[in-house]
C-alpha cells in the first residue's frame, strides 16, 4: 500500500479514513461558514433593493399585499439571520479545529478562519444595507 493512498490513511484520531458521510457533511458545514453570508447578503442586495426600484417605478407602495416597508424588512432580517447562522457554524468550526494538526485540519481551520471574518463582513453590510432603508424613505 502507498503511503499516499488516501483510502487507508488514518484521519486525526489515528482510527483509519472518515466515513463518507461525515466527510461530507463536513464538507457541506465548512462550505457553508465560509459562503453563506456571502450568499446571504447577495441575496438581500438583489432582493431588498430590486424589489424597492421596481415597486418604486410603478408608483405602489405594496408587494404581493405586504407594505413596501415589511418586505423590505423581511429582505434584510431573513439575510442577516442566514449571515449570523454561518457565522456562528463558522465560529464553532474554528473552536473544533483549535488543536489542528494536520494538513487538512489546518486547512480547514483557516477556511473557517476566512468564514467567520467574511460573514461579519457580510452581516456588517446587510446592517448598512438596512441603515440606508430606514435613514432614507425608499419612495421619496
Amino acid at each position: 500500500m502507498n503511503a499516499n493512498d488516501s483510502s487507508t490513511a488514518p484521519n486525526a484520531r489515528g482510527t483509519g479514513p472518515p466515513s463518507p458521510q461525515a466527510a461530507k457533511i463536513g464538507r457541506w458545514l465548512l462550505a457553508f461558514a465560509v459562503g453563506g453570508g456571502i450568499i446571504s447578503w447577495a441575496v438581500h442586495l438583489l432582493v431588498a433593493w430590486a424589489v424597492v426600484e421596481v415597486t418604486c417605478a410603478r408608483n405602489r407602495t405594496y408587494v404581493g399585499g405586504l407594505p413596501l416597508y415589511v418586505v423590505v424588512i423581511l429582505a434584510t432580517a431573513v439575510p442577516a439571520a442566514v449571515a449570523a447562522a454561518s457565522a456562528a457554524t463558522a465560529w464553532r468550526l474554528r473552536r473544533s479545529l483549535r488543536d489542528a494538526s494536520g494538513r487538512r485540519e489546518i486547512r480547514a481551520r483557516f477556511l473557517a478562519q476566512l468564514g467567520l471574518w467574511l460573514d461579519g463582513l457580510s452581516l456588517m453590510m446587510i446592517a448598512f444595507g438596512a441603515a440606508a432603508v430606514v435613514v432614507f424613505r425608499p419612495c421619496a
